[in-house]
């Protein structure tokens, strides 16, 4: 493999076989190296191979300006998400996760620390993913001596899950306030407690991640089965009730039609969540 760009020291670009251009990662990697040389393979630590070559030079010219440590705290993070989390992430994360550690270390250092106002939700909507984000906040402060907090945990948190979606940063916290509000609307509808540790919430919570997710694409399937969702609606008003001020909520702020196939999977969930303690019906 032999060197194309020398990035820094310890960043240099290269092609493989396949015309596909890489990122290759270890200390002392380009230092006095040039263009056409051989890459030492003895002191290569990590070779980054993104999806395309757009990303690729992204990626680099990002690396140029991060301190190597930085680099290699990231790289362990992310290998320990893909061990924690069982979804598979996109590699957009190493540039988006690189950047975003490498200024939350900055910000610790100069006393700057920032609270995460999506804190909770984010705890309880992306478990998996945030336990490997609390590992990567263990991780960096073991390592360099500071002491990033539980916040900072929950915005790494959600690098992990915006690259499981797919989708850029906006769209991810849209996707959590959505489900946020979702709940809360739930929550005021019915005059029970509703048991949020129960199996029925879990899944109730997976399908308000996978429809907060097309709203905010606008990618809403409509395949109506009118005879079910009439006996649906006839048979459970009052969980219809509450989804119709979910689709009033979702129509007003985003602007997308929620189809009535969708109106019977909301009434179904929150016939589940709030059954046999609901006594509005």
């Amino acid at each position: 493999m032999d060197i194309v760009k020398v990035i820094n020291n310890n960043i240099v670009s290269s092609i493989d076989a396949e015309g596909n251009e890489l990122v290759v990662m270890g200390r002392g990697l380009g230092f006095q190296y040039k263009p056409g040389q051989t890459i030492d393979e003895t002191k290569v630590e990590k070779i980054f191979r993104m999806d395309n070559n757009g990303q690729t030079r992204q990626l680099g010219d990002l690396l140029a300006d991060v301190p190597l440590e930085h680099i290699q705290l990231a790289n362990a993070i992310i290998k320990d998400a893909r061990d924690m989390i069982d979804k598979k992430m996109n590699k957009n994360l190493y540039i988006t996760l690189i950047d975003h550690i490498s200024y939350a270390i900055e910000r610790c250092k100069q006393g700057i620390l920032f609270t995460n106002p999506l804190l909770w939700e984010i705890k309880r909507f992306y478990p998996q993913e945030y336990n490997a984000g609390v590992n990567a906040v263990n991780k960096i402060n073991t390592e360099l001596g500071i002491q990033l907090t539980e916040d900072e945990a929950a915005s790494i948190t959600m690098h992990f899950v915006n690259a499981e979606l797919g989708t850029d940063m906006p769209h991810t916290l849209d996707v959590t306030k959505i489900i946020q509000n979702i709940l809360k609307i739930v929550k005021d509808h019915f005059t029970v407690k509703i048991d949020d540790t129960s199996i029925s919430y879990e899944r109730f919570l997976t399908h308000l991640k996978f429809f907060a997710q097309r709203i905010v694409t606008n990618n809403i399937i409509y395949e109506t089965d009118m005879e079910l969702n009439a006996i649906i609606k006839q048979q459970y008003p009052y969980e219809y009730k509450c989804a119709e001020k979910i689709r009033i909520y979702v129509e007003s702020e985003f602007h997308v039609n929620v189809p009535e196939e969708e109106m019977t999977y909301l009434t179904l969930h929150a016939r589940r969540i709030t059954f046999p303690g609901n006594n509005n019906q």
